[in-house]
């Protein structure tokens, strides 16, 4: 049996985990700082880092707790090392080299990004490359091909904010507050899909922006929710 230690400190969540062999998740810890965030509308990356910096030791000892096992148990540890906040990142592998120093067992730096495809193996165990992934998470939407383990290669992404962040903005501009992406989905779940018709953005190729959404989101408001004529389909530059 072989354990890993996880440390994510990439944005806004703080979290731990202890892996038995690669695959079955022991414990996994997680705190949220949307509410630390919440009055200023997104995140803020100073806030965001010292909360990482407290909230790490005593998530190390409740994953190692949880999992059953002691500091001499882990035989690696994985930390972020990006994509993400500079400063949040700097508290997560600052941890993680102290921990791999003190205990003598070997680091490695993770693509979060590769972790977000290579999760989705924990909840389906056969699921085995080659395989094509969706990554949309935050600030990325990345469509991504894995040929094989370790090996990513990326077909196609965002040209401008990336899904996360079109939903926020235009959250923030309806007043729904912070995190926007879990009320709009609740609202547009009630909503007449007929009332405000949107462009969907043709970039060619493999390449698709969100930004334009904002901009009639932001027009529909002003106009007081009145209907709108909007092509279905709208060229990019159309849009911004």
């Amino acid at each position: 049996m072989s354990l890993t230690l996880g440390i994510e400190t990439s944005c806004d969540e703080t979290s731990v985990a202890v892996v038995e062999d690669g695959w079955k998740t022991l414990s996994n810890v997680i705190h949220s700082q949307v509410q630390l965030h919440a009055g200023f509308g997104g995140v803020v990356p100073e806030l965001a880092a010292r909360d990482h910096l407290e909230r790490l030791p005593g998530l190390l000892d409740l994953a190692l707790e949880r999992a059953g096992a002691r500091p001499s148990d882990i035989e690696l540890i994985a930390a972020t090392r990006g994509p993400g906040l500079a400063g949040c990142l700097l508290v997560g592998t600052g941890l993680a080299e102290g921990l791999s120093a003190a205990w003598s067992v070997p680091l490695t730096g993770v693509n979060h990004l590769w972790g977000h495809i290579y999760a989705a193996m924990l909840a389906v165990p056969d699921l085995e490359p080659p395989l094509l992934g969706l990554v949309v998470s935050g600030a990325h939407s990345d469509l991504v091909r894995m040929p094989e383990h370790g090996r990513f290669e990326v077909i196609g992404r965002t040209r401008d904010d990336a899904a996360g962040e079109a939903f926020d903005k235009a959250a923030r501009m309806l007043g729904l507050g912070y995190p926007g992406g879990p009320a709009l989905d609740r609202l547009a779940r009630r909503g007449d899909a007929r009332r405000q018709r949107l462009p969907r953005p043709e970039q060619g190729g493999r390449r698709r922006g969100w930004r334009g959404g904002q901009h009639v989101a932001a027009q529909a408001r002003r106009r007081g929710g009145r209907r709108s004529g909007a092509p279905d389909h709208a060229p990019a530059r159309a849009l911004h």
